[in-house]
């Protein structure tokens, strides 16, 4: 296959004149990974968006960090080409938690160049490291292996959200799987190739999107978050922000879904434009809302579910899309919830995520003045 050739050239790239044992060793290697990938739906999506160069630079690189190799050689690439390829390989094998940042020398008229990578723990830390890892996504994905396509994605994002806290300090391993999978803590990338590493491992095809940043609306990093494929259909999942609302709620430990299955169209009215290939979301029918049949195109539901809310004394989550969301909308909105809570002497406390066009209410008997708050999404740089 493309991919057998593929890993062999990056092999001999590195080593010009092996051994013939050592390159029967390596061929079994590539078979069984091959035969593994079979088995764990591991979308190498960035992989297959290089040229052949990038590719054999790929493999070589994957090959070398797997083994703990301290430098190999690799065909030379462009600075910028090398950085992008180093950077895409870790977002398609987030499993690989133990490199962030290579050096490299390089000979003039050489068509190679070594490459240099910078582990952040010794071999035997990082060995220890990766015999807990495997064994707590083992134990992780156990009680859902025989869900379906949706509950996996839904039982993935729940662990996020409920275990997972943001980590301001940044920790270098909080940009890995280590942070939230080991540490319980992470930033974007963390939580985004936790994300990917527990729905490779229970079969659901994921890969990592990434946008960049924009000081000019106060955005100072990028932001990472997942397209999963469910029913054969791509969304875009969102679990460090729906982490952020849950973590901002009254009881500072509810699951949001205001980010759950979204199109283009709804994830970039708050995200920033994507800097590298994902694929295209068109589908709008079936984000988490929508399902659980909480999105509302008529302002009677609205008063009616808000009713509901109002006589239980439950929390209503619900998204509006009897057309946008302007202020004259809002306030007729309010106007209902606000008479619901009248009929029982309660007055509602209202958060209201307006990119996605979610409101979050519930009543209180205190005798006090409505409270309406603008929720701000974020990957967690603002709580």
């Amino acid at each position: 296959t493309d991919y057998t050739a593929t890993r062999m050239l990056g092999y001999l790239y590195r080593y010009t004149n092996p051994k013939i044992e050592d390159l029967v060793d390596e061929m079994l290697a590539i078979l069984s990974d091959e035969e593994l990938g079979d088995k764990i739906t591991m979308e190498q999506y960035y992989y297959n968006h290089m040229n052949k160069a990038q590719q054999a630079a790929y493999h070589s690189i994957l090959s070398g960090v797997k083994n703990l190799a301290d430098e190999f050689q690799i065909p030379a690439l462009e600075g910028k080409e090398l950085y992008n390829v180093f950077f895409q390989m870790r977002l398609d094998h987030p499993e690989i938690f133990w490199v962030s940042s290579y050096k490299y020398r390089y000979y003039k008229d050489s068509p190679n160049l070594i490459f240099i990578p910078e582990y952040l723990f010794d071999k035997k830390k990082i060995c220890e490291h990766q015999k807990a890892m495997t064994a707590r996504v083992e134990k992780l994905i156990r009680p859902a292996q025989k869900l379906s396509e949706w509950e996996k994605e839904k039982y993935v994002h729940d662990f996020i959200c409920e275990n997972i806290r943001y980590d301001k300090l940044k920790k270098s391993y909080s940009h890995e799987i280590i942070g939230p999978l080991g540490q319980g803590v992470g930033v974007c990338e963390g939580i985004a190739k936790a994300v990917k590493v527990l729905l490779d491992a229970l079969g659901v095809w994921c890969v990592i999107a990434i946008c960049g940043n924009n000081p000019e609306k106060g955005i100072k990093y990028r932001h990472t978050w997942n397209i999963v494929k469910i029913g054969g259909t791509y969304y875009h999942l969102d679990a460090t922000f729906d982490n952020t609302l849950g973590k901002h709620s009254a009881a500072g430990q509810e699951i949001r879904y205001d980010y759950f299955n979204l199109d283009d169209s709804q994830i970039f009215r708050d995200h920033e434009p994507l800097i590298a290939p994902a694929p295209h979301c068109g589908d709008h029918e079936h984000f988490y809302y929508k399902e659980k049949k909480l999105s509302f195109t008529k302002k009677e539901d609205v008063y009616k579910r808000s009713l509901q809310a109002v006589k239980k004394g439950r929390v209503l989550i619900f998204h509006w899309r009897g057309g946008y969301l302007t202020r004259e909308v809002l306030n007729e909105l309010l106007g209902l919830i606000r008479k619901a809570g009248e009929e029982k002497n309660k007055t509602a406390v209202v958060n209201i995520n307006w990119p996605q066009a979610v409101l979050r209410l519930y009543y209180t008997e205190a005798q006090m003045q409505e409270c309406i708050t603008m929720e701000d999404a974020n990957e967690g740089e603002k709580e």
